[in-house]
């Protein structure tokens, strides 16, 4: 990844909430605990859909999947919030901004489509489920999820080169809680219209797009499901979707507001309280859901427990 030779900046200084400064340590506390209780959750779900053969079906997969990706989407900005907060020098370097912008937003456009790859077994499962089986077979599950990553980590990549060539010839602090397109183009010394509509292109057909396939299939799966003529079978159709959607409102409801934007920034407050929703929060929140929400899930764990209590009686004297 090339670097301008002529940008005199070499570090910049991450900012984060300022007018919180006086509260640094119990920030720093809180988001400790949420950042360890969403790995912690993550992990088990994980570990418990990969460990159970009950859960290996494609839902199950695609929530693993899932579970895994936002592991390292929240180890990608988290950690060096939490340095921040304890440090008096909050700085990074200029390939460190770069190299954590890219990992956010391949880890984040990987959940986008990874999401769309759930909204699509959703749709084969209800609207199609004679064929359901025959479709959604392993193999190609691993290669739709397979292909979520590899495309995900490709869209940055444009973004990425024609911000390291930006001059940055100072100011060098960014109004933010993490290294981000809209805040390094803020401090580029030259016009940076090109890479505002760049972004644009990229994070519109991104989002939106895949926003929009997964709304379709909505449609259509509700529109199947309310042509189920007994309401216990509509309320098992909606029960395994009503996970995924919360999960996909809350995620694209605040990346739409921050990414999908022909112009650099709006309040710094707002970009920093929906930078915590899809940062920190969703991440969060999806253990949480899929786990207290979804009763097979719930069941397993309970049985990992059982039997880890039996193992652990039996081997006492």
């Amino acid at each position: 990844m090339a670097i301008s030779n002529w940008s005199s900046v070499t570090e910049f200084i991450i900012m984060g909430f300022p007018n919180l400064q006086d509260f640094h340590v119990l920030l720093f506390v809180l988001l400790l605990l949420i950042y360890l209780f969403a790995v912690f959750g993550n992990v088990v779900i994980f570990t418990v859909i990969r460990s159970d053969a009950r859960l290996h079906t494609p839902m199950y997969f695609f929530i693993s999947i899932l579970s895994f990706l936002e592991i390292w989407y929240t180890a990608s900005t988290i950690p060096k919030m939490l340095s921040n907060l304890l440090s008096e020098r909050k700085r990074i370097s200029f390939t460190g901004c770069l190299l954590q912008t890219y990992f956010f937003h391949s880890l984040g456009a990987t959940e986008c489509y990874l999401l769309t790859a759930m909204a699509y077994d959703r749709y084969l499962a209800i609207c199609n489920s004679l064929r359901y089986s025959s479709i959604m077979t392993p193999k190609m599950c691993s290669q739709m999820a397979a292909g979520c990553w590899i495309c995900g980590f490709m869209c940055p990549i444009i973004e990425v080169i024609l911000v390291s060539k930006l001059p940055f010839c100072g100011p060098n602090e960014i109004h933010h809680i993490f290294c981000d397109f809209p805040p390094l183009l803020s401090l580029a010394c030259t016009d940076t219209s090109t890479n505002v509509l760049v972004d644009f292109i990229v994070n519109a057909f991104i989002i939106l797009v895949t926003f929009l396939f997964i709304m379709v299939s909505y449609i259509k799966i509700i529109k199947a499901i309310l042509k189920i003529r007994t309401a216990e079978g509509r309320k098992k159709a909606f029960s395994t979707c009503a996970t995924h959607l919360t999960v996909v409102l809350l995620f694209f409801g605040s990346i739409i507001f921050m990414y999908v934007r022909l112009k650099q920034s709006y309040s710094l407050n707002y970009d920093r309280a929906f930078a915590v929703i899809y940062a920190v929060l969703t991440p969060l929140i999806n253990p949480v859901i899929y786990s207290l929400r979804n009763k097979e899930i719930l069941y397993a764990i309970k049985r990992k427990i059982r039997c880890k209590a039996v193992i652990n009686s039996s081997a006492q004297p």
